[in-house]
């Protein structure tokens, strides 16, 4: 099993920031692509940003110039800094990666998520 674990989330005020962190953990041979998703209520689930083993980065135009998204490979930990926030950027935040396991299936796991609230 691969698990991993959100936290960072909050309440801010608009031109604020905040700064996520997401940590895997469990029986990970390689992980390969980490993901930054989020979701507001009534919305669909959106890719908000991504990186690669190589540090390849991509990120959704709303958030571009503003977030910035980083990975401890170490510590199999992927961050999202969130800076100038605004109230549209409300929503339940995700991080997802993928890779292979040491029992050598791929995997493909979710976190729980984290709220962050930007007042205006």
């Amino acid at each position: 099993q691969v698990q991993l674990v959100e936290s960072g989330g909050g309440l801010v005020q608009a031109g604020g920031s905040l700064r996520l962190s997401c940590a895997a953990s469990g029986s990970i041979a390689r992980i390969n692509a980490m993901d930054w998703y989020r979701q507001a209520p009534g919305r669909q689930r959106e890719l908000v940003a991504t990186i690669t083993s190589g540090n390849s980065r991509n990120y959704a135009d709303p958030v571009k110039g503003r977030f910035t998204i980083s990975r401890d490979n170490a510590k199999n930990t992927v961050y999202l800094q969130m800076n100038s926030l605004k109230p549209e950027d409300t929503a339940v935040y995700y991080c997802k990666a993928d890779g292979s396991t040491t029992w050598g299936t791929l995997f493909g796991s979710w976190g729980q998520g984290t709220q962050v609230t930007v007042s205006s």
